[in-house]
């Protein structure tokens, strides 16, 4: 049975809490100490919006656990990655990521500026990717033979209805065009994790709950204060967890169930254990469907009347329209007239003014 801790939390004691919560959940027997650990960060956007990105706070309390537990400090590293609308370096200031790992004097590692990228071909049968790339799989040479510790929020996303652990590894582990795997992204994550479990000799991922997401995420969403940290080494049980208590049923998230019905991970949270906190009677009510304008646009190509234009429109040299298109949605129109008034009151709660402390 896959264990996953759930452990309520304050700003008071977030750091001691998610330490607990890894503790909990068995992190020393999943993660090789010998090895190196990468903190894969999830940057979602390049403004601190609540529940978007990894938090500052979820990345120093792992960092501290770590070391207290005595995992060499030059073994860590912090792993970034790129998408053609997100700048990880602007990212990584204004979530605050960037001095957490100078505190610690941890490396920082944006996997797309001087890493190796090579060709890797899975021993698991691909769904998907194999038939997107022919030309091959690629993915930072780095990884390979890495510990591997995600680092997702609980939030809602417009593609996989929720987004976690699973959904973290689409950054590290596929180049810029990840893009072109949107239509078949339930499949994708499979793939990834199977690739994952090759190529990491450990896998955890401890998901922040301190801020939670609704609405058509990963960024312009509701942010809801849940105050819990979520931890396990077991990617399809953490993100089923995260699910239900989201107040969906996980094994109708196609992601979950394909990779439950693999062998990758528990699905059902029925033969899960949560160690910690009751979460028998969590339903947070989240919204799974929602869209913004750009997000129907989207799935318009990927599932709609435009699909038989979608190579033309996704994978051309006329595709820098989408990524101009979606910079002028979300950052010219979406953050002025809704995000900075949202981020405005979240730092007047107890985790913005924790926020605003680092």
């Amino acid at each position: 049975m896959s264990k996953v801790a759930v452990v309520k939390t304050k700003p008071e004691t977030v750091l001691e809490d998610i330490g607990k919560a890894m503790r909990m959940a068995g992190y020393r027997e999943a993660l090789p100490a010998e090895k190196e650990t990468a903190l894969k960060i999830n940057i979602s956007w390049h403004h601190w919006y609540p529940a978007v990105s990894t938090t500052p706070w979820q990345l120093e309390g792992v960092i501290k656990t770590l070391l207290e537990d005595g995992y060499p400090k030059e073994k860590l590293y912090g792993a970034h990655n790129r998408t053609v609308v997100v700048n990880s370096h602007v990212g990584e200031v204004n979530n605050k990521h960037k001095p957490v790992l100078e505190k610690y004097d941890i490396r920082n590692i944006h996997l797309y500026e001087g890493e190796e990228w090579v060709r890797y071909e899975p021993k698991a049968k691909m769904l998907v990717l194999d038939s997107i790339y022919p030309e091959g799989i690629h993915i930072p040479k780095r990884l390979i033979g890495s510990n591997i510790i995600q680092l997702p929020t609980i939030k809602t996303h417009v593609f996989t209805t929720m987004t976690g652990a699973m959904k973290n590894a689409f950054g590290g582990l596929l180049h810029e065009r990840r893009h072109w795997t949107h239509s078949v992204i339930h499949e994708t994550l499979v793939d990834l994790l199977n690739i994952q479990k090759e190529i990491h000799p450990g896998l955890f991922a401890v998901m922040d709950g301190t801020f939670a997401g609704d609405g058509p995420g990963p960024r312009c969403m509701r942010w809801h204060e849940k105050d819990v940290i979520l931890a396990s080494s077991d990617q399809v049980a953490i993100d089923a967890t995260a699910a239900k208590m989201m107040g969906f049923d996980p094994l109708k998230l196609d992601f979950i169930r394909l990779a439950y019905e693999q062998g990758l991970g528990m699905g059902d949270p029925r033969e899960i254990e949560v160690v910690g906190e009751d979460i028998s009677g969590v339903n947070f009510h989240f919204e799974g469907g929602a869209n913004t304008f750009a997000s129907r646009g989207q799935k318009a190509i990927y599932w709609g009347p435009l699909k038989p234009l979608e190579k033309l429109l996704l994978r051309t040299v006329i595709t820098p329209w989408s990524y101009v298109a979606s910079r002028l949605y979300h950052d010219l129109y979406w953050w002025n007239f809704f995000g900075r008034r949202r981020v405005t009151e979240a730092l007047k709660t107890k985790w913005g003014k924790l926020f605003l402390s680092y």
